[in-house]
């Protein structure tokens, strides 16, 4: 085991009101944190300030998400699939960095209809690479996501926990 544990920054990638986005971030934030070589931030796109258009000159928002992106040692992407892709405010999020993506673990915890968000999981895998960041193969998908938790935000499927640790314990790797 290192000296200090790793930052992992969970992200959540969708802003649209009334998202299940917060839900499973929530659930695996916790359950990242029993990890005893992890260090969670949570970063909810939602809540980061980030300005509408990409600015000529740096913000005071667009820098504290930059830091904390900085600060991460690896990455959690959670992250809807809306019409076969991921969120327009994931995008602007990750283009809104450069040098702090590289060399460094994503994982993706993703959801939606269907397909569970694996397609636009599989887009993300493309801009992340060209990113210099290295995406792990391991990733935890909810299928038809308003049916998979409880009222309390406990995923109803006992074999979800078991396929988060082996996320997290490929990015710890």
């Amino acid at each position: 085991m290192s000296e200090r544990a790793l930052r992992l920054g969970v992200i959540v990638g969708s802003t649209r009101e009334g998202r299940y986005g917060r839900t499973v971030a929530d659930w695996f934030a916790d359950l990242a944190r029993q990890h005893p070589e992890l260090d969670v931030d949570v970063i909810d796109l939602a809540e980061s300030r980030l300005p509408p258009v990409h600015p000529a000159q740096d913000t005071p928002p667009l820098r504290e998400f930059r830091d904390r992106l900085a600060a991460a040692d690896v990455f959690a992407v959670i992250t809807p699939e809306y019409n076969h892709g991921y969120p327009a405010s994931l995008k602007f999020a990750i283009d809104s960095a450069y040098q702090e993506w590289h060399t460094k673990p994503v994982g993706f915890v993703c959801y939606g209809g269907i397909s569970g968000g694996l397609r636009a999981v599989e887009q993300l895998r493309q801009v992340f690479a060209e990113l210099h960041a290295v995406t792990v193969r391991d990733t935890v998908s909810f299928h038809g996501v308003h049916e998979c938790f409880d009222e309390t935000g406990i995923p109803k499927d006992n074999a979800v926990p078991a396929a988060a640790k082996v996320l997290l314990d490929q990015l710890v790797w």
